[in-house]
């Protein structure tokens, strides 16, 4: 087998970078890029919550914002974010523009400090739509 075509079907069977829902315990949204993503709802309490993780942390900052691009842009920014070790995390009661940033656009960057860390949200959009079910009540 040719070297070159040998490298082509080694990186086919590479496993790619994947968006993934789960109902249970809770609805969850996860994707492992470089900056790894959870977003969870919590029925019982009614909490929705984004956690950012990545190796290097994530830098003090007041103002934590997600900047999505694509067809829908939109800039979201709170400074009720916390950062515990490597991973940034909010809550709120509410995450619909996080929902339509993470599944309408094709990369998100996270920010805080003098730091960015950017998202990939290639196969975001089914990820969501089946997240945004389970937050419904209506699990597929």
């Amino acid at each position: 087998m040719r070297p070159a075509l040998a490298l082509a079907l080694c990186l086919l069977a590479a496993p790619a970078q994947a968006w993934e829902f789960s109902p249970a315990p809770i609805c969850t949204l996860t994707n492992d890029g470089e900056a790894s993503l959870a977003v969870t709802y919590d029925p019982a309490s009614g909490i929705y919550a984004i956690h950012l993780t990545h190796p290097d942390g994530w830098g003090a900052g007041p103002q934590f914002s997600i900047r999505f691009d694509g067809p829908y842009p939109l800039t979201i920014a709170t400074g009720r974010h916390r950062v515990d070790g490597n991973t940034l995390t909010v809550t709120d009661s509410g995450f619909g523009n996080v929902l339509d940033g993470l599944q309408f656009n094709r990369t998100a960057t996270a920010m805080t400090g003098d730091l960015a860390r950017a998202i990939d949200l290639n196969g975001a959009h089914d990820a969501v739509d089946r997240f945004r079910q389970c937050t419904a009540g209506v699990v597929s």
